[in-house]
């Protein structure tokens, strides 16, 4: 079956919490999520990522990542800034990541060290903003200085620089959603006495320039400053962190997304997504119409128009022109793992409000595909671009070495594996991943668990460990990925008739009880999945589940990356021609039926009869996921269509 993956829109108001304002009357989020705490992973793939990622994160020094704040403050380092992004002008953006990272991280596993660090990095920061006595707090050079330009109207920005500093506002922005999350997230109540601080100085500053002066600053890259602001106004219930919320609000995106016009062509994608999630929570926020349909075309636009198979978007970080995916296939920077992380946290608030199946198995597929693939299962190392060139490959971080954003955002991703498996409404669960682990529902007096192996397994089987004598009702997700009539499910060992559809959740009400278990059989089908640009290169998938094949192990360069600062994270091996790539036959074939399975091995096919060079026909196509340390192959060209060009690969 040759099909394209696609999303429909969806128009938001929800949120973490509601701040209601004069005038204004806000619904609750239709579905909540749980707090990390109250979700225990079990041993799994993800599990297992969850704790090579707190390995990574343990392997680095809070005072080297303390040091550019101590120096900005005039206070003595107790150690060097590390190299890399962090001494080079973004330094202090990695500590911002770091405390989101432990606060994900400690509230999933409740690693002692994760919280040690937590309080001692919060009790130096404190420290810094104490010694500068303004409010303001941060680790780029300079930075009280340009602030004080800033303050006298003295501003100059471009795309990546603002008063001649590397990204600030970005920078700042790291730091700010650090404190939020320490605080939201880990319950530090220190961390929203500086945050509070930290936004009132920026407040301050604010107030003395014109809506026009802070657009000029928001040419420059500021990635979600206007959230974490909406977020403040939650925090303290005052309406001017949402009014400086709107002001920063970028508004040469936000007005064409309102009239539902996509204007990203070109754009630094990452640049875009946090200030749609921005957009998005303004809405939640202050009942803005305009931003919540902004937030959502966003959406809508980029991932039926600009997502690949993996889930993921853009080229060399930038959004192609929608209807030539040419350089996708020519470039090794595919997409950029940040981009990812930030479509989910907005694929996470539209879900919330209206529960639709697509917004989950968008995340389902983005989840697996790119983020658990993004983090090398090994040695922990984080991917930057997830190259989409045939027979070519990734890259990963050290910790002690690179400090790109990607590896910032990498440290948070695989702490919170546990914020979306489960949702619930007043009364009910909803089952929406399908990933071994523990829920904890204290108010309701629910304890459930889920074991399963999949993908491998095309089942799970979800136990009630504890339960209040009252019916309610557990709502399993029925994928779009599996067919019609497909889904199997028995209660105590009875088979029951499932009343529900591909794209909605089967609603089990009763009185559920300590003992009882509910059985899913989730059938998954090998599918196949054109460019967005309906080109000529296909993907092979088996239910939500992206197949690769491996290629070679030749010319590796920099496989484990080196610390140049604006290349050490692209593959710089050579270029294999593209003439020469595995290609696949058209012609009389099926291709959802041409992949056999491999006898013994799961999710491992093998299609000698489709490919067409003698050299590739045993390859076997594995979950991607699973795929590390190799070229590989995502899309394959068709042999009978247009010839593939620039075959030296240049």
């Amino acid at each position: 079956m040759l099909r394209k993956f696609v999303f429909y829109p969806l128009y938001l108001v929800t949120g973490i919490a509601l701040l209601i304002l004069p005038g204004k009357a806000l619904a609750q989020a239709a579905i909540q999520s749980f707090k990390l705490q109250d979700v225990k992973l079990l041993p799994g793939v993800f599990k297992d990522a969850q704790q090579t990622d707190l390995k990574y994160m343990l392997a680095l020094d809070p005072d080297r990542l303390l040091a550019p704040y101590l120096k900005e403050a005039g206070l003595k380092p107790l150690k060097p800034n590390y190299d890399n992004w962090e001494n080079t002008g973004l330094d202090g953006h990695i500590g911002g990541h770091y405390l989101s990272a432990l606060s994900f991280m400690h509230a999933a596993t409740q690693n002692a060290e994760t919280n040690r660090r937590l309080d001692y990095m919060l009790a130096q920061l404190k420290k810094c903003q104490d010694k500068i006595g303004s409010g303001y707090l941060g680790g780029m050079p300079g930075g009280i200085g340009m602030w004080k330009d800033i303050e006298a109207g003295k501003i100059v920005a471009d795309t990546f620089a603002l008063n001649k500093k590397w990204v600030p506002l970005y920078n700042l922005h790291k730091l700010m959603a650090g404190l939020r999350d320490a605080y939201v997230i880990a319950g530090k109540p220190q961390a929203k006495y500086i945050l509070v601080r930290l936004t009132d100085y920026i407040d301050g500053v604010s107030r003395k320039l014109t809506d026009a002066q802070i657009q000029t600053m928001l040419i420059s890259e500021h990635g979600g400053l206007n959230e974490v602001f909406a977020d403040v106004s939650v925090i303290t219930h005052q309406q001017k962190y949402l009014t400086l919320a709107r002001r920063f609000s970028d508004k040469q995106i936000l007005n064409p997304l309102i009239e539902h016009q996509d204007h990203l062509n070109g754009l630094h994608a990452n640049m875009q997504i946090p200030k749609a999630v921005g957009f998005q929570r303004i809405a939640e926020v202050g009942g803005d119409a305009d931003y919540g349909n902004a937030a959502a075309f966003f959406w809508q636009t980029v991932v039926n128009n600009r997502t690949v198979v993996i889930g993921g978007n853009s080229v060399n970080e930038h959004f192609n022109p929608t209807g030539n995916f040419s350089k996708l296939i020519t470039d090794v920077a595919g997409p950029e793992t940040c981009n990812s992380y930030n479509m989910l946290k907005l694929t996470r608030h539209l879900f919330e409000e209206e529960g639709a199946v697509k917004y989950m198995d968008f995340y389902e597929r983005v989840l697996y595909n790119h983020i658990l693939s993004s983090q090398h299962p090994v040695h922990g190392g984080f991917v930057y671009y997830t190259s989409m060139r045939p027979r070519h490959y990734r890259v990963y971080s050290q910790p002690q070495v690179n400090m790109w954003c990607c590896v910032g955002s990498g440290m948070e991703n695989h702490g919170k594996y546990g914020e979306l498996i489960y949702s619930h409404n007043a009364t009910d669960v909803y089952v929406n991943l399908f990933i071994p682990s523990r829920l904890k529902w204290a108010s309701q007096g629910l304890k459930l668990s889920q074991t399963t192996k999949f993908p491998d397994d095309e089942a799970t089987k979800i136990s009630i460990d504890e339960a209040r004598p009252k019916p309610f009702g557990i709502k399993i997700r029925y994928p779009n990925w599996v067919s019609a009539g497909a889904l199997l499910v028995k209660i105590n060992g009875r088979s029951i008739a499932v009343n529900a559809q591909p794209g909605s959740y089967l609603n089990l009400y009763r009185k559920w009880k300590k003992g009882d278990f509910i059985e899913v059989k989730l059938p998954m089908k090998i599918t196949t999945e054109v460019l967005p640009d309906s080109s000529h290169y296909i993907a092979f998938l088996h239910g939500p589940i992206v197949l690769a094949a491996k290629t070679d192990t030749t010319d590796l360069d920099n496989l484990i990356a080196d610390g140049d600062q604006f290349g050490g994270y692209r593959a710089r091996g050579k270029l294999y021609p593209l003439n020469e790539a595995p290609e696949v036959a058209v012609n009389n074939w099926d291709l959802s039926q041409a992949l056999k399975p491999v006898k013994g091995k799961s999710q491992t096919y093998i299609a000698p009869q489709l490919i067409v060079q003698d050299k590739f026909k045993n390859l076997q196509l594995i979950p991607f996921y699973k795929l590390h340390d190799a070229r590989y192959m995502i899309y394959w060209h068709q042999q009978s269509s247009k010839p593939v060009e620039n075959s030296k690969g240049e």
